[in-house]
């Protein structure tokens, strides 16, 4: 049994505000890291890294890396009740670690919300009774095309009629080399219209800028206006994603061929399981996918109850993630079956190994769907709501629509012909490495600076028990060697990155790490600003001065501040002191800290979730 101080959650913090309750957090944290890193970026990973061969280490991954440092974020943010720059009075030389966090959000949600826009058009383009990626007879088709749905059945019989015949034309068979899917056909020459080189930005794709324009403007709207969202919306737009993909399970499973694509999907190549690049893939992946080293974690996680269980949501909210990937893997792969069965090509061959694979394979099984449609227009809505839920915050219009005009700004690049270059790009370098070595240092900070002995307690004082011995082995030891093993062999088996067959050059490769490095570089400087204007004679004295403990670090509310963190001078002033096992001292009533009552994050998936004082009674 719990001490009688952790079975009620008295206390509340109603400056700052706490979640309403249990399920608002679990749902909200759910959104923030399933989304489009799913069912987007998972699949394109694991196809470009042999399909089993990346499950293997992805799993690996996200046992010893994902759930330790997941958990880690959400009870250090949830200590602390504070955001991702805040929680750094643990150790003030480290505060650059946050503004690593807060340049890695910038750059994904840069090039997040052009992928959001690639949704968006695909959403108004459904809005048809012909899907325009259905035939192969359209000006931008080329003679390699093959579909699977016969023109004439549905050119001269209603729209049921049509649906009970889409599979007439799998059985021809056309003798060419290399045949292509008007789905693939329809992306890469319609949608993109694909440059030769990514220096050559050619002309800017209006549809896509204008969807561009559209994701802002309800990113502009949503920040200034707000978006009040029920119980009974928020239970939606968390479920409703998994209705459309077991709808495309099923129909996927059901298609000739699919099997092989499955068996891809599951079967290790093991002489790529020993490339480092697919480790680090893998790496990336559960970061990215989880959210870790974003700073969102830390920051939606200091709105909990301070007694709350987040060990328990660390483990619902991880496997959630990582099963809806694998689920999502299932669906894409049993496509890529189908079509690689019908194209009489290998699966590994029958679509690009890109970011745009998902806008290949998706369009095609919903052009297999009975009123293919509504199926098309309903998957690609669950997929732009991402953005649009639980939005709110409270600042001036002029400064959020200088946000949105700039983030607009910046990401017109992607919308040109060269646009997928640029993508690829920044989605190989500046949420890749970085994302890993912020985590790696954040648990060294934690673990080896501030002390995991005071970071147990810490955890023990919140939760009532200590950390499972498997998670304080991970931070402690585990995971920063993963991590550091990762890196390592990253560098000496680097290779370029590449887009099927095109390979990028080296100017570009030196934008990639620059982009990366401009993160990680933020730990450094401040390190050494901190030193520098930190008190002290030599350089050791400044050193572990600015390693120390803030004097207010701790919990937010004096009611928790108990043991070694009860006051002992004045009221403004509250002295960490060393830990001392079974030391008891009653805390004194104190007056609560002023915070910030408004919050913004973006999400793993590409969303903004705003927290406003979400029990403001409290």
């Amino acid at each position: 049994c719990l001490p009688n101080q952790y079975l009620p959650f008295h206390y509340e913090n109603s400056r700052r505000g706490n979640w309403g309750n249990q399920i608002e957090f679990v749902l909200t944290s759910v959104g923030y890291a399933v989304g489009l890193g799913n069912v987007w970026r998972f699949p394109y990973l694991c196809y470009r890294n042999g399909g089993g061969a990346f499950m293997l280490p992805y799993f690996i991954m996200l046992i010893f890396c994902g759930l330790p440092l997941f958990f880690l974020e959400l009870s250090f943010g949830q200590f602390a009740s504070l955001g991702c720059l805040g929680v750094w009075k643990i150790s003030p030389m480290f505060k650059g670690v946050g503004y690593g966090m807060m340049v890695v959000s910038t750059y994904i949600g840069i090039y997040y919300n052009v992928v959001i826009c690639i949704a968006f058009y695909y959403f108004f383009m459904s809005m048809t009774n012909l899907l325009p990626w259905t035939y192969c007879n359209n000006s931008w088709n080329t003679p390699d095309c093959s579909g699977v749905v016969d023109p004439n059945s549905y050119l001269n019989s209603s729209l049921a009629n049509a649906t009970r015949s889409l599979l007439t034309g799998v059985s021809e068979v056309v003798n060419r080399t290399k045949r292509t899917s008007p789905s693939e056909e329809y992306w890469k020459h319609h949608v993109l219209d694909v440059s030769d080189d990514i220096g050559n930005f050619g002309e800017v794709r209006l549809p896509i800028l204008g969807c561009l324009a559209v994701s802002w403007f309800v990113v502009f709207l949503c920040l200034i206006r707000g978006v009040k969202s029920s119980g009974k919306v928020v239970y939606f737009t968390a479920t409703f994603p998994y209705v459309v993909l077991t709808i495309l399970f099923i129909r996927g499973i059901t298609l000739e061929g699919a099997f092989n694509g499955i068996k891809y999907y599951l079967t290790p190549q093991w002489e790529k399981v020993l490339d480092a690049k697919v480790w680090g893939d893998a790496a990336s992946q559960i970061f990215y996918s989880l959210g870790c080293a974003w700073g969102g974690l830390i920051t939606m996680a200091s709105y909990n109850k301070f007694h709350n269980n987040c060990f328990r949501d660390s483990i619902i909210i991880s496997i959630t993630n990582c099963a809806t990937s694998v689920y999502a893997g299932f669906v894409i792969f049993s496509i890529l079956g189908f079509m690689a069965h019908h194209l009489n090509v290998p699966v590994s061959e029958v679509a690009d190994h890109g970011p745009g694979l998902a806008f290949v394979a998706y369009p095609e099984a919903l052009t297999l769907l009975p009123i293919s449609p509504l199926w098309s227009l309903l998957f690609f809505s669950s997929v732009v709501d991402e953005i649009g839920t639980d939005w709110i915050i409270r600042n001036k219009t002029v400064v959020t629509l200088t946000v949105a005009i700039l983030g607009f700004v910046l990401g017109v690049p992607l919308t040109t012909q060269a646009g997928i270059y640029w993508l690829l790009l920044m989605d190989n370098y500046a949420a890749s490495f970085s994302l890993v070595v912020i985590s790696c240092i954040m648990c060294i900070c934690v673990m080896h600076v501030y002390g995991h002995r005071n970071y147990f307690k810490d955890v023990e004082m919140m939760l009532g028990f200590p950390p499972p011995l498997f998670f304080r082995v991970c931070w402690r030891f585990i995971s920063p060697v993963i991590i550091s093993f990762i890196l390592v062999f990253t560098v000496i088996q680097y290779k370029p990155i590449t887009y099927n067959d095109y390979v990028y050059p080296g100017w570009s490769l030196a934008i990639g790490f620059s982009m990366a490095l401009s993160s990680v570089i933020c730990i450094p400087i401040y390190a050494l600003y901190k030193i520098s204007s930190s008190p002290g004679a030599t350089f050791k004295e400044r050193l572990r001065h600015a390693c120390r403990p803030h004097p207010k670090w701790g919990p937010a509310l004096q009611e928790h501040r108990t043991g070694r963190y009860a006051p002992m001078a004045s009221e403004d002033t509250v002295e960490v002191r060393p830990l001392k096992e079974k030391e008891e001292l009653k805390p004194e009533p104190k007056e609560e800290k002023k915070e910030e009552i408004s919050l913004t994050i973006q999400g793993s998936n590409g969303s903004t979730n705003t927290h406003n004082n979400p029990n403001p009674s409290a």
